[in-house]
């Protein structure tokens, strides 16, 4: 059949068969169609709609367009955690090893940061020497050795998902659920896991910002999950402030080995509380706790008593990393760089943080990318230092830039000041957690 006549199909709101996605999916992998076909696709299917058959199917020829790693011969159950992403949301670097020291194998297929988002790759290879590029073998072997793996995805992971991501992005593609869907559960599934988290984010800096969407992407994850034999939950957690401390790869990494030697400041809080709640759900799902308490108990156990930052430790070595920053945090902050106070305006409370707003400016000037080659600067940061519902006078510094030079100071800086509304009263505040979303 040629890509023509699937294309019309489509563009004419009729449903695809199982037989002509398949093919579909082959011409992405094998390069018989075009990008322009493909892309004319995607598109009919972003205007017309996926029935819940195709998208099923669609998911499934994603899976199966390359390797679905095998973990059977481990005897822990298998787990992962995903995020839709957001600003400052750093979980995942906590997550795994702590779940790993509860006795659940974590094969963590990652990310890099693209926009307003940062990557857990990128935050990962702001520790001198880590390697996250693995084969397939090496990753098996560091996943058997600490318990856990953060890696991106290989060419041979759902090949198809490489090529159609870039495809979407580039033709504004992104924003419709069974495509999401496709995406993320393809690669998710090709892990081999047993149960899967999903974190996603709601409000100013998420992918999605209205807390409805973000609740029908998280039905969408879990039931899809569920078809293909996956124990899956979603949590649906606030995005209307950077998660925690700091944002930036280098320091994220600091925020978190703080957490986990037990010396983190107040505003990182809310960082260790989501990820021990996600933590204690991937316990539950794994079968290693049958109550949300006992789950959170064991993981803040694991926290006090070392075993987490052991096992963060044992995987920075396995994957060519400098281990001394576990003992050491500071070295991962260059030292000699640009630093500007942001200050309050005026007198009140903060009632709303432009989320996207701090992402995006922090990535134009180099804390993350605006094109995909684009290269990170893993320096530059932001300090969180007022929250949202604060008291400030004006003047007050509200947060902390940490960049090169001061025209990139003057740049970021005024766009992060005016990203801070200040008003009289003060705000209801948004929970951490908005929603679970279960089978």
């Amino acid at each position: 059949m040629r890509p023509q006549e699937i294309i019309e199909k489509k563009r004419e709101g009729l449903e695809l068969s199982t037989d002509e996605i398949a093919i579909f999916i082959k011409g992405v992998c094998d390069k018989s169609w075009a990008d322009y076909q493909t892309s004319a696709l995607l598109m009919a299917m972003f205007i017309r709609g996926l029935s819940d058959a195709e998208s099923e199917t669609l998911t499934r020829e994603m899976l199966y367009s390359g390797e679905v790693l095998d973990f059977s011969d481990i005897e822990q159950p298998k787990a992962d955690k995903h995020s839709t992403g957001g600003v400052g949301d750093k979980t995942s670097l906590l997550i795994a090893p702590i779940v790993a020291a509860c006795g659940v194998t974590v094969p963590m297929v990652s990310g890099r940061g693209l926009g307003h988002t940062g990557g857990t790759l990128d935050k990962l290879e702001s520790i001198p020497g880590y390697n996250v590029k693995l084969p397939t073998e090496e990753f098996r072997r560091i996943v058997k050795t600490c318990g856990f793996a953060m890696a991106g995805q290989t060419e041979q992971i759902a090949p198809a998902d490489r090529k159609l991501y870039a495809l979407r992005d580039a033709t504004a593609t992104v924003p419709y659920i069974p495509l999401i869907v496709a995406s993320i559960m393809s690669k998710k599934l090709a892990e081999g896991l047993d149960a899967l988290v999903l974190d996603v984010k709601t409000g100013s800096g998420a992918f999605m910002q209205r807390l409805e969407d973000s609740k029908k992407l998280s039905h969408a994850l879990v039931e899809t999950g569920v078809k293909f034999g996956l124990k899956a939950q979603a949590v649906v957690s606030d995005m209307n402030q950077p998660l925690g401390q700091f944002v930036g790869n280098a320091h994220e990494i600091y925020e978190c080995l703080k957490i986990l030697r037990g010396e983190s400041a107040e505003s990182a809080n809310a960082t260790a509380e989501l990820s021990i709640e996600l933590s204690a759900r991937m316990l539950i799902l794994s079968g290693i706790a049958d109550s949300i308490d006992a789950a959170r108990a064991l993981v803040e156990s694991k926290i006090s008593g070392g075993d987490a930052l052991e096992r963060f430790r044992k995987n920075v070595g396995c994957q060519g990393g400098d281990q001394s920053v576990c003992d050491d945090p500071e070295k991962l902050l260059e030292k000699g760089t640009h630093v500007r106070e942001i200050k309050a305006t005026e007198s009140g409370f903060v009632s709303t943080i432009d989320t996207l707003a701090i992402g995006n400016a922090l990535s134009e000037i180099g804390g993350g990318r605006v094109r995909a080659e684009d290269e990170i600067d893993n320096a530059i940061g932001y300090e969180c230092v007022a929250r949202l519902g604060d008291e400030v006078a004006a003047g007050d510094t509200i947060g902390i830039l940490t960049c090169r030079n001061a025209d990139q100071a003057t740049r970021a800086g005024n766009k992060i000041a005016t990203a801070h509304a200040v008003r009289e009263s003060a705000p209801e505040l948004p929970p951490l957690i908005h929603d679970v979303i279960s089978a």
